[in-house]
């Protein structure tokens, strides 16, 4: 969607929101000024006008190869986007005629050029769920690990909200993938084949020279030194979380404090902004079960808001932490995707109010501050039964979700071979 204006400040849906959101929470502005921001976010139709997650999944959709290039930036109301339509259209003809196979274009080298395209975007979270899935279903699995050393040579070169500050309308005006890929040029897997026929890096050719913008950094000239997101490990993630690090406050990315925790979304909603909270600026907030069994679904509710007592006190940021995920518009210092999740006895179950938890975004580690005994201890106390039920959809998905590491996808539409994981496959 096209961006609004308000007191000739220019905004958009939905980072603005959630950032003026956070000052009416914090009594900045009255509800009068949150009614005409409101009327301002929402420009025209069309998707979130900052990096959320459908302009994220739009843009590695084009660098895995399955859409017309160009796809992924025109605004809907603009004339591109019909150009882009039409020539789907003739593309899906011609798809058919020559029966070019799914299985020809989402390859290793599609999904680790999509990986280093996520890393660059600043993008959001949601997309490593997404990779994931789609990945599952063609027989292959995400590297996290592998994902996170691609990182650390994949700087965020897209000035965009949430990670900077211009918007998809700015990123189609700079050129749209074309000039981001061109930068990538260098890192990419140019072989790969796309839905036209031809190849990633004879797409980026018949794109043309480049042009001077400032929407799209060069790799010397960075908004980040690395990819915008990290993948986390320790004792309370042993399977992995991840943090979009280009979103996340650099004061807090190494950080210990004491636990405040919040058993599910309603015990959130009910205390968060209690006067009573035993919190300060200092601790870490840790929401559990809003993983994919847990919630179920795992909706988007680890943007856990600031507690309004600290927000009146002025806290802009804190270390919060869950098994569930959040928006691709949403910032903050915030862990997420926690595996395995606290509904099926992963240890973010186990934490309590009061303990101590480590983060360290250099090290890459998430550290709960107790002994595996006193973990035993609480888990033989108080032992985790997964959430069940006796018949119909909800039963199926509980029986059959995975977690967030494989996409939260039902285990029966993966590809019944793994064919290996990605990035690692002679890509």
């Amino acid at each position: 969607m096209l961006t609004g204006s308000h007191r000739s400040e220019r905004v958009g849906a939905c980072t603005d929101c959630r950032r003026y959101w956070g000052k009416f929470r914090a009594e900045e502005i009255d509800a009068g000024e949150i009614a005409d921001v409101n009327n301002q976010l929402v420009a025209s139709v069309g998707t979130c006008s900052v990096m959320g997650t459908a302009s994220t999944m739009a843009c590695i959709a084009e660098a895995l190869g399955m859409t017309v290039p160009g796809g992924a930036s025109p605004p809907a109301v603009t004339a591109d986007r019909i150009r882009v339509a039409e020539q789907t259209g003739t593309e899906a003809v011609r798809i058919a005629r020559e029966r070019l196979t799914i299985d020809r274009i989402l390859t290793p080298a599609a999904f680790e050029n999509a990986m280093r395209v996520l890393l660059a975007i600043g993008g959001s979270t949601n997309g490593i769920v997404h990779l994931a899935a789609i990945a599952g279903r063609m027989g292959y699995d995400i590297d996290l690990a592998e994902l996170d050393r691609m990182g650390r040579d994949t700087p965020v070169l897209l000035d965009l909200k949430p990670s900077g500050d211009h918007y998809m309308e700015d990123f189609h005006h700079a050129g749209g993938m074309a000039t981001l890929l061109r930068e990538l040029k260098p890192l990419l897997h140019l072989d790969a084949l796309t839905v036209t026929g031809r190849t990633l890096g004879e797409e980026i050719e018949r794109a043309g020279p480049g042009f001077r913008q400032e929407v799209v950094r060069t790799r010397d000239n960075p908004i980040y030194p690395q990819g915008g997101i990290a993948v986390l490990r320790g004792n309370l993630a042993p399977g992995g979380a991840i943090i979009k690090q280009s979103a996340a406050h650099p004061r807090l990315m190494e950080h210990e404090g004491r636990a405040v925790v919040f058993e599910n979304a309603a015990d959130l909603a009910n205390r968060i902004d209690s006067d009573d909270l035993d919190v300060t600026a200092d601790d870490i907030l840790v929401l559990k079960n809003i993983g994919p069994k847990g919630a179920p679904g795992m909706p988007e509710a680890g943007y856990i808001p600031i507690p309004r007592k600290l927000a009146r006190a002025g806290v802009k940021d804190l270390v919060r932490i869950s098994d569930g995920r959040m928006s691709g518009t949403a910032f903050g210092t915030i862990v997420l995707h926690v595996t395995p999740e606290s509904a099926i006895g992963g240890p973010l179950a186990y934490v309590r109010n009061g303990d101590r938890i480590s983060l360290s975004v250099a090290r890459r580690d998430l550290t709960l501050h107790v002994s595996d005994d006193e973990l035993a201890r609480r888990a033989q106390q108080t032992p985790v039964v997964a959430p069940t039920a006796d018949r119909g959809y909800r039963k199926l998905f509980l029986t059959t979700v995975n977690q967030a590491d494989q996409g939260v996808d039902f285990d029966f539409l993966r590809a019944a071979e793994t064919r290996g994981k990605v990035p690692g496959n002679g890509a």
